[in-house]
């Protein structure tokens, strides 16, 4: 044997298989931009404070409110407490009984006309239904100081005074006066029987028998003109005297008289005079100057809110009518007198009327 030769079997070097590929995968997907990150989270202690800033606001306008709401005019609640109207079951109101369209009292003691109805509509106003409406007659002089008579001739001192009421400058400075914005405009007139000739102005009556009511606004022009007056305490005198032959003349109100010569049938006559002054009738309160600001409220309220037609029914009611037999005089204005909203606090959210247009 050949030396250094090497028995046995010679090893085969196996060589390692290689490894199966890994199977195919999707492509990754595109990268997706980094979300911006929220702020931090809003601790308690943040929202209690923003809270706390809320309310001290709200508390600010609301104490703001209440302040200029308390500072203002008084409320309609608290204008009635002042005019003592709380708790009062009756309302007494002095009125004329003796003048046709404007205020009539019947044989079984009802009261009718113009002045009643507007009466009616101030009571509502103030919270008073009509069976707690009590109507007492009253004469030209005690207007002013609301004396009022009842059924048993007795007077009594009225809650307020509608009786066709003129204002004027020596009224409004009365302190024991207390007079509304006026509900009515007229004027002076004449009226006459019907064979009389025509009056123009009032110098015409110049000499002659004229009746008037005793304090009234129509006194002085008429003893200016010349006149012979006699004044007497009710309207229905004059006319009595009148159509008796002993007065050739009667000159007040023309909305006082058109009824008296609507009812005769022809026998009078209207004329207007062109006299320049307006007739305002207005309300007397008196004292009580808190319901004096209630009734202007209440007339108020009847001017400004479209849907309040109760004085318009009360002027076709009982005023139209009279005109066909008072042609050529100027008997009343056909559209309630224009006035200001009176001052009474009110809440914002309470209903507001329309401006006043005047």
């Amino acid at each position: 044997m050949e030396s250094g030769k090497r028995f046995g079997r010679r090893q085969r070097r196996v060589r390692p298989e290689a490894e199966p590929a890994a199977p195919s995968s999707p492509p990754p997907p595109p990268p997706v931009p980094p979300a911006q990150e929220a702020g931090p989270p809003r601790r308690r202690g943040d929202w209690l404070r923003l809270y706390g800033w809320l309310a001290a606001i709200m508390a600010a306008v609301l104490v703001g409110g209440w302040i200029l709401f308390a500072a203002g005019p008084p409320t309609e609640a608290e204008l009635r407490e002042q005019a003592r109207l709380t708790g009062k079951k009756k309302l007494l109101i002095g009125v004329k009984d003796d003048t046709p369209g404007i205020a009539l009292r019947d044989r079984t003691g009802a009261f009718s006309g113009f002045d009643i109805d507007i009466a009616y509509m101030i009571a509502g106003e103030l919270g008073f239904r009509p069976d707690q409406v009590e109507f007492l007659s009253i004469e030209t002089e005690d207007r002013a100081r609301r004396q009022a008579t009842d059924a048993d001739g007795n007077f009594v001192t009225v809650d307020l005074v509608v009786a066709t009421f003129s204002i004027t400058a020596k009224r409004l400075q009365d302190p024991s006066v207390g007079l509304s914005s006026p509900y009515l405009f007229t004027e002076q007139s004449v009226v006459t029987r019907a064979d009389h000739a025509r009056v123009t102005s009032l110098g015409q009556l110049a000499g002659e028998k004229v009746c008037t009511l005793g304090t009234s606004t129509s006194e002085g022009p008429l003893a200016e003109s010349g006149a012979r007056v006699t004044a007497e305490n009710k309207i229905s005198a004059c006319f009595e005297g009148l159509e008796a032959h002993l007065y050739d003349a009667v000159s007040t109100d023309a909305a006082i008289m058109a009824g008296f010569v609507a009812k005769s049938g022809g026998k009078l006559r209207h004329h207007d005079i062109g006299l320049e002054t307006t007739e305002m009738w207005a309300v007397n309160t008196g004292t009580n100057t808190a319901l004096r600001t209630l009734v202007e409220l209440a007339l108020y309220r009847s001017y400004a809110d479209p849907q309040n037609r109760m004085w318009e029914e009360a002027y076709d009611r009982h005023i139209r009518p009279m005109l066909a037999a008072n042609p050529g005089v100027n008997v009343a204005q056909s559209t309630q007198p224009c006035l200001k909203a009176p001052q009474v606090r009110r809440w914002p959210w309470e209903r507001a009327l329309s401006a006043d247009g005047c």
